[in-house]
Parts: C-alpha cells; sequence; structure tokens
C-alpha cells in the first residue's frame, strides 16, 4: 500500500486511531462495571432483567453501526465518518448520566452505540490503508491496545468512583468530545492519495461496493467463517466484561474483587495483543488465531475452578485475558489481509457487525444464567465452548485466499 511522504510520516492517525480504540474500550467494561450497583440499589428501576435487556439493546446498536454505517467509509472516505460517530457517541453517553429509568437508559445506549459501532471497523480499516506490507497483524493489534487500555482506565476508574455510577458516563462522554477536533483537523483525509487517484475514474464501480460484493467469489466461504468466529469473539469478549464481576459474585467473591479481576483481564489483554501481532506476522495469522482461540478455550474452562489462592486467582485471569482479547482482534487483522482494500472497510464491517451478534448473545446467554441463578460454573461453560466453536469456523478458511487478493488489487 503506498502513502504519501507526508501521511507516512505523521504519527497522528497512528496515535488517533488508537485513541478511537480507547472510547471503543470504554463502552467494552461500562456496563459490566456498574452493573451491580444498580443492581443491587435498585436505582431507576434495575433487576437482573433489566440489566439484561439494556445490555442487549446497547449492543443492538453497536451491531448496526458497524453493519450499516462503517461500510459508507468505503465509499466516501474515513475522516469525516469518525468524526461524527465519536460525537454521536460521546453526546449520547453524556446523556446515560441523567436517565430517569431504565428504558431511557436503554433507548441513550442504544442511539450511543450506533455511533461508536462504526468506529472500530473504519479505524482498523484506516490504520491498514497505511500499513506497510507484512506488517497487518502488528498493526492490528497495537491499534486495539487502545481498546483495552480504555477498558483498564474504565476498570480503574469505577473502583474509584462506584456507586456513584453516572461519573463513568460523564468521564466517557466528555473524553469523546475532547477527541473530535483533534479527529477533525489532524487526521489526513480517508485513503491515501494513490488510492484516491485510483478510484477517480472508477466512482461507478466504487459506489456499488457492497455487501453484495462478498457474495462473489472467492468471498462467501471465508465472509462465513470469519463471521462465525467473529460471533463467538465477541460472545467471549463482551460476555466477560459484562458479567465477569457478577459471575465472581454468584461464586462468592466480594465485589471488589470482581471488579480488580476485570482489571486484570483487560491488562492481559494488552499483553496478549503485543505478543499476537508479533507471532501472526512472524508465523501467519491463521495459525496463531487458531491457537489462541484453543488456549481461550482452555482458560475459560479452568475459570469454572473455584480459586481460594488470590495470587493464582489474578494470574489465571490475566492469562485468560491475554488469549480471549486478542483471538478476536486477530480476526479483523485477517480480514484485513484477505480481503482487497476497496472492501476493506465493508469486509470489517460485517465481520464486527456479524460479531456483534455475539456480543448481544454473550450478554444475554450469561445474564440469563444470571437470573436463574446458576452462572457460575455455566456461564464458564458455555465461553469455554464458544472458543472451541471458532477454532472449528476458522479451519475452513483457505490459505489461498491471500494470493486471490494480490492478483485483484494489481489487475484494478
Amino acid at each position: 500500500m503506498t502513502t504519501t511522504p507526508s501521511s507516512r510520516g505523521s504519527r497522528w492517525p497512528v496515535w488517533l486511531c488508537w485513541l478511537a480504540m480507547v472510547l471503543d474500550g470504554f463502552d467494552l467494561v461500562v456496563l459490566g462495571t456498574v452493573i451491580p450497583t444498580l443492581i443491587k440499589s435498585g436505582e431507576l428501576g434495575f433487576d437482573a432483567v433489566g440489566a439484561t435487556l439494556v445490555a442487549t439493546i446497547s449492543l443492538v446498536g453497536v451491531g448496526a453501526g458497524a453493519l450499516f454505517i462503517a461500510p459508507l467509509s468505503d465509499r466516501f472516505g474515513r475522516r469525516k465518518l469518525m468524526v461524527a460517530c465519536v460525537l454521536w457517541f460521546s453526546l449520547f453517553t453524556l446523556a446515560v448520566a441523567w436517565a430517569p429509568n431504565v428504558a431511557m437508559f436503554g433507548v441513550f445506549r442504544f442511539l450511543a452505540g450506533i455511533g461508536l459501532g462504526a468506529c472500530l471497523p473504519v479505524a482498523l480499516a484506516y490504520m491498514n490503508d497505511y500499513a506497510p506490507a507484512g506488517t497487518a497483524g502488528k498493526s492490528t493489534t497495537r491499534t486495539m491496545t487502545g481498546y483495552h487500555v480504555g477498558a483498564v482506565a474504565t476498570a480503574f476508574l469505577a473502583i474509584m468512583v462506584i456507586p456513584d455510577w453516572r461519573i463513568m458516563f460523564v468521564v466517557g462522554g466528555v473524553a469523546g468530545l475532547a477527541l473530535a477536533p483533534f479527529l477533525w483537523f489532524k487526521l489526513p483525509e480517508t485513503l491515501p492519495a494513490a488510492q484516491i487517484t485510483q478510484n477517480a475514474p472508477t466512482t461507478q464501480k466504487a459506489d456499488q461496493t457492497g455487501f453484495r460484493d462478498l457474495a462473489k467469489k472467492p468471498y462467501p466461504l471465508v465472509a462465513a467463517a470469519i463471521a462465525a468466529a467473529s460471533f463467538m469473539g465477541l460472545l467471549l469478549v463482551y460476555g466477560l466484561n459484562t458479567w465477569l464481576p457478577q459471575l465472581m459474585a454468584s461464586a462468592g467473591y466480594p465485589v471488589s474483587a470482581g471488579l480488580s479481576l476485570l482489571l486484570v483481564l483487560n491488562l492481559g489483554a494488552v499483553a496478549g495483543l503485543i505478543i499476537a501481532g508479533i507471532l501472526a506476522d512472524k508465523h501467519g495469522t491463521k495459525p496463531i488465531v487458531l491457537l489462541w482461540f484453543g488456549l481461550s478455550a482452555a482458560c475459560l474452562a479452568l475459570l469454572s475452578i473455584k480459586v481460594d489462592n488470590a495470587i493464582l486467582l489474578n494470574a489465571l485471569v490475566f492469562v485468560t485475558g491475554v488469549f480471549v482479547f486478542s483471538a478476536q482482534v486477530l480476526v479483523y487483522a485477517w480480514v484485513s489481509q484477505l480481503f482487497p482494500a476497496r472492501l476493506r472497510a465493508t469486509a470489517l464491517g460485517f465481520a464486527a457487525g456479524v460479531g456483534r451478534v455475539g456480543a448481544i448473545a454473550g450478554p444475554a446467554v450469561t445474564g440469563g444464567l444470571v437470573a436463574a441463578g446458576i452462572a457460575y460454573p455455566w456461564g464458564f461453560y458455555a465461553f469455554a465452548a464458544a472458543g472451541a466453536l471458532a477454532v472449528l469456523a476458522l479451519v475452513a478458511v483457505p490459505h489461498a485466499i491471500a494470493a486471490t487478493r494480490t492478483a485483484e488489487e494489481q489487475v484494478s
């Protein structure tokens, strides 16, 4: 992928896309940090059923943003879309802090999710537009460290301010509003100049880019398998981050211990992302992502066993975070490698959007287990099964698609 000298020398795209992922990381764990307090206090009318509904509707919004908003950046460019989505997310996140009841809490979370849902695929597509050849794994995983740095910072903030849950949403909204002007003034415009010039004489063809392109050979099998793995991966990511504190409370651990473990889980994720990106670029993404999902399943199964030793428990949760979250990010890295640049945001949006159905299923299923009083250990059994199913899905992805992608881009 060629770039202009000025864009290649600038670090603004790297840091701004990373900071956009910090906001996504905030959204990942914020409900998990406030749900135990809201259920315990019954404030706004919250109970286990209401919390499950809010978690579900939030992710419906995120999925809709990924599926229907993110692909627009393949037609109109990344920059303006990212700025608009961050502003939209920030305003409705602030609104959550003043929600008068459970219903409006859910509506505001849904609307915020639409904006934020597009940010992840657009930011990853943007970074891969600029990434040097052979560095897609590191470019994707390093950008996504922001996702988990945001999650860690949010969990840490929760430890300091909970039970005052409203502060969580005020901080998230204000952070997004502060980021938006930098995105507008410092983020270079959309795709690299060479690709914009190339697309200029083929505007009609570019305007036709969309999900139907994923149904054309050689993409259908790849798209289906990636979507299935993304479904399982985000089921794990959101199921754990939404309900881990409550799962641990159900197992008899203190609520404060559950919040601390959420912090440890996401610290493990940051370490895992750095390691996974290096290994994927060195050994190929497919073997690493299969190994990562397999080890995720094993670690999650082990968490079903009650551990009385605090050091051992934290170590196990940290290692679980290493594999679970970077496994999902490696799926995104693989998508960036498999699909041509003109379809990159569309393919990432499809993977993220279908994956958000898994993100809905994870909290919903786990919430149902919590409501039934059997979340521990059955929640961890369900998570382990999801990791194993992701391995089975990705085995079906052929290696030959990479050669097809290269040929397509050379022809275009």
